[in-house]
């Protein structure tokens, strides 16, 4: 079918965002670099000559300050609008993407870059379970109306690996159409594909770190990080240098020239080396006389990075002992927690804001696969707990609502995590354990279990059918309750 070429106002904004992601570009790779720990480290090359740059050895704050945040954000659940139970439909589509998973780089490049995307298509194979995947900003970028805060167009780079910059093919995200294009010569970009799906929305979510009023591109985890980060770097490449220099003690000699060091076992001149090494042996002058220089205090250097290290964890508001500074004594339990309390508290926040894109993701899913329009701003995205307790101290914690009636015993499933295959099993567990305190038994194959007795019954705790079991008299204001999981009714 003949496809038709991009209009002027299309060919416009093409050229718009492809400008916008050039620029870009540079500190996407600079801060992707610093994730890696491999920046090119800045140094005056006063103290430290250039040539000495095969010393680098940057300590790699950046990764931990992302992946500390990253690996304590892991989405439970979704719910749909006025349902307060978990939605096991949006959970089906999140599982057939392998969300679990793919969600870990949705953070990872949100909290590296300041900004990620996630694009939801049609799947031709699975109606039922639309693709939804995880792209990187340093190949995408999108344009957000400041006030409805939605975007009203993206545009997706593909490049070709072995040229440095050089765009193949793009994809171009309308409202109400997805155009597939072929890079040709200069800006031109030939129509493959157009998908005109009349959504009425971008099929493409933005996710912000750090975001700010009318800052759409968000800010970097590791962005005060950076030049501490470099500081370190250089002190310990300092440090490197001093070892090569001053490791061995220096060593003098007066009274005597370079022919008067013999070596013992030869008795020939010795070479400069053993002379620095271990020549200091004999010698047949009898004015010469020997010495050691007091060898270098390094230490210094150690208290630099110590203090690098702890303006880090001022910054960041993780713990010191995360960036090597461990006491003899491990900590507490109670300490943990208490140092951990700006951590926890800046991944709640991340969940905050991340929590609202994965509804409007999962509300484009569930579009595509129902047809049915639902406000993603009220899909409500349930996250687990970020904090670090012990197995013990959570079920203590639980059991303890519970028994106050606080917390049901769904609820308490939902505190420890459960999935809702493993709740499934449970249920089933405790229906069938009821069923047996009731005295209920599972009828054999072929037999009916809707057979009419003619009103008789098995009778609970062995009464003949037809008799009637006698109701246990209760206090006054006292309920005959139900018999608890796991105990038998006397």
């Amino acid at each position: 079918m003949a496809q038709t070429g991009l209009s002027s106002d299309e060919q416009a904004l093409v050229r718009s965002l492809y400008y916008r992601l050039t620029r870009l570009r540079r500190t996407h790779q600079q801060l992707d670099d610093y994730y890696r720990g491999a920046q090119m480290l800045q140094i005056l090359g006063i103290a430290v000559p250039p040539e000495l740059r095969a010393f680098e050895f940057p300590l790699n704050w950046p990764r931990v300050t992302v992946d500390t945040v990253v690996q304590r954000q892991h989405v439970r659940s979704f719910s749909m609008p006025d349902q307060p139970q978990a939605s096991d439909q949006l959970w089906e589509i999140w599982e057939a993407n392998n969300m679990e998973s793919q969600s870990v780089l949705a953070h990872l490049e949100t909290r590296i870059q300041g900004h990620g995307f996630v694009a939801v298509g049609a799947n031709p194979d699975d109606k039922a379970h639309p693709l939804i995947t995880v792209e990187s900003s340093k190949s995408m970028i999108a344009r957000i109306d400041p006030r409805t805060r939605r975007i009203t167009a993206a545009l997706r780079v593909y490049y070709d690996p072995y040229r440095a910059n050089a765009p193949t093919q793009a994809t171009l995200y309308q409202p109400d159409s997805t155009v597939y294009l072929d890079k040709g010569a200069g800006w031109n970009w030939a129509v493959t594909e157009r998908d005109e799906h009349h959504l009425g929305q971008v099929p493409v979510v933005q996710f912000i770190n750090r975001p700010r009023v009318g800052d759409f591109t968000g800010e970097s985890e590791m962005q005060d990080v950076l030049r501490p980060t470099d500081m370190a770097a250089r002190a310990l490449m300092d440090l490197q240098v001093a070892m090569e220099t001053h490791a061995v003690p220096g060593k003098w000699a007066v009274g005597l020239s370079d022919k008067d060091f013999i070596d013992a076992k030869t008795g020939r001149i010795a070479t400069p080396w053993q002379a620095y090494y271990t020549a200091m042996t004999t010698s047949q002058s009898k004015d010469a006389k020997f010495g050691q220089f007091t060898a270098s205090d390094l230490s210094n250097f150690k208290t630099v990075i110590d203090l690098l290290a702890e303006q880090v964890s001022a910054v960041t508001g993780l713990p010191v002992r995360y960036f090597g500074q461990n006491s003899a004594n491990p900590a507490s339990e109670g300490a943990i927690r208490a140092d951990e309390v700006r951590l926890v508290k800046n991944v709640e926040l991340k969940n905050s804001l991340d929590g609202d894109s994965w509804g409007d993701v999962m509300a484009l899913a569930w579009r595509m696969a129902t047809g049915d329009q639902v406000d993603g701003h009220r899909i409500r995205t349930d996250w687990d707990d970020p904090n670090t307790p012990t197995f013990a101290q959570k079920a203590d914690a639980i059991q303890k609502l519970v028994a106050t009636g606080i917390l049901s015993r769904e609820g308490a499933w939902d505190e420890l995590g459960w999935s809702e295959a493993r709740k499934d099993k449970e249920r089933e567990r405790f229906n069938a354990d009821d069923m047996q305190d009731w005295g209920y038994v599972k009828p054999m194959d072929g037999e009916d279990d809707h057979e009419d007795h003619g009103g008789a019954g098995p009778a609970p705790d062995g009464d003949q059918a037809g008799q009637k079991t006698p109701k246990t008299q209760q206090p006054a204001g006292q309920k005959d309750h139900a018999p608890v999981a796991g105990q038998r009714r006397q």
